[in-house]
């Protein structure tokens, strides 16, 4: 097996790997030969000993989610360890995200405001049967809205960060990140379409006021304002196929771990999820009451897709019908109490939170592979922002030892709600001989003033 190949639970991964905020995600191929993906978590946050019993119920949360119908998120088929790592097997490819298709689309024509509009309309839909359940994604952002192969839109790593950090699910959280993910999609996406753009600002300001479902209802209510396509795949479709094709295996040179000696795989491969008997890790989770209803405007919607799989309103995410058995009663009767009882407490902590606190970036840290790194690789470096979690934007600099004088400066948006924000530098060696070089990471804003919030690491370089 070569270094850039590994077996792992029956899947093959190819190498091809990139940094997210949890850890190193690798494309692989499933066992029936389906593309998927496979995330190595990093370990910091399993010093917390009870951070794996989190992880482990986020993810039987998930399947049940699925098993109660709904489509919406990447499927979780496994949680595994393997000499000493903990590994996420996915269902489908975590790739190409948002945030991929805005820092480097594929050839072709880019996604434009027909498209954003599905990615928005998709995301709120499945974030509403979410959060009907009871439960929150805790991580939207651009990088875990995933474009899959059939044009559909998947949320990634629903409550893996809250597990591992620590925090309660919550759902408003979710909301004041999809009207930044909706702003900043005007900003890209619709840059050419200025009454787009302008949907997707009211959209955000609704979401922000009145709640998910309302600014859900407002985007479909101005379809006539959207370019052609809405709420078609097509574009979508291509654009996941064009990733698939021209995605490079040097797309980001974290090395893969080392493979597994031939004939242990199975003696050191284990589930975290046991499985109890009848094969089904518990009973699934119905959507209501509290499920969003079907308005005109989702229904509008839903009748233009000529046949599209994923439905709006009250078909996406919804188990079917319950019968009138008296069991089945009384857990419709206990989903209804615990929504009631999770919607008076985030009603309570809305009313007694303070002010808003003005973003503050508190620390850096810049991570880098130990390992040398061979010709021609380009490295992914790591840098982590640490904020106070309000939400704003972060403008910061990236400082190459082979280019001084060429410093790299950019700007992110953050959400509100999470305190680790990263942001990775690709660097590029070539040539023959040995080099040391070192990238330094440095916060422009916001910053206290005369402080200096900074960070470095260095790569070894041998060919």
């Amino acid at each position: 097996m070569s270094d850039g190949q590994m077996e792992l639970a029956g899947h093959r991964l190819t190498g091809r790997t990139w940094i997210g905020e949890l850890g190193t995600w690798y494309s692989a191929v499933a066992p029936a030969g389906r593309p998927a993906s496979a995330l190595r978590f990093d370990a910091r946050p399993f010093t917390d000993p009870a951070a794996r019993d989190r992880l482990v119920a986020a993810v039987v949360a998930d399947r049940r989610l699925l098993q109660g119908g709904l489509t919406g998120l990447v499927p979780v088929t496994d949680l595994i360890t393997a000499r000493d790592e903990i590994w996420l097997l996915t269902g489908e490819p975590v790739s190409p995200t948002v945030t991929d298709l805005l820092a480097r689309p594929p050839g072709g024509p880019r996604p434009g405001a027909s498209e954003a509009a599905t990615v928005l309309a998709e995301t709120a839909q499945t974030l509403l049967a979410v959060h009907a359940a009871g439960l929150a994604h805790g991580a939207v952002h651009p990088g875990t809205v995933v474009i899959a192969p059939d044009g559909s839109v998947l949320l990634a790593e629903r409550g893996l960060a809250d597990a591992l950090h620590g925090r309660p699910s919550a759902p408003d959280r979710d909301v004041a990140a999809w009207a930044s993910l909706a702003r900043g999609l005007a900003a890209n996406w619709a840059v050419d379409a200025p009454r787009a753009a302008g949907l997707f600002e009211r959209a955000a300001v609704t979401a922000s006021t009145h709640g998910l479902a309302a600014a859900r209802d407002a985007l479909l209510a101005g379809r006539d304002l959207l370019p052609p396509g809405f709420p078609a795949r097509d574009r979508l479709t291509e654009t996941a196929h064009r990733w698939s094709v021209h995605d490079e295996p040097t797309r980001a040179a974290h090395p893969a771990p080392v493979p597994l000696p031939a004939g242990r795989d199975e003696e050191e491969v284990v589930t975290l999820l046991q499985v109890p008997e009848g094969g089904r890790t518990g009973a699934a989770v119905r959507f209501g009451p509290g499920v969003p209803a079907e308005t005109a405007a989702a229904q509008i919607w839903r009748e233009g897709r000529s046949g599209q799989a994923t439905v709006l309103g009250s078909g996406a995410g919804r188990a079917p019908r319950p019968s009138r058995s008296s069991a089945r009663r009384y857990r419709t009767a206990l989903s209804a109490a615990i929504l009631a009882l999770m919607v008076a407490g985030a009603v309570v902590v809305w009313l007694l939170r303070g002010p808003s606190v003005p973003l503050a970036v508190t620390g850096v840290e810049v991570l880098a592979p130990k390992q040398t790194q061979r010709c021609g690789e380009t490295v992914t470096i790591r840098g982590v922002l640490t904020t106070n979690g309000s939400p704003g934007e972060v403008r910061y600099r990236w400082r190459q030892s082979d280019r001084k004088d060429e410093p790299i400066e950019q700007a992110q948006r953050v959400a509100g709600g999470r305190t680790e924000h990263v942001v990775p530098l690709r660097w590029r060696v070539k040539g023959k001989g040995t080099f040391r070089g070192t990238a330094t990471l440095e916060v422009v804003s916001p910053v206290p003033d005369g402080a200096k919030i900074s960070d470095k690491a260095s790569i070894t370089y041998r060919c």
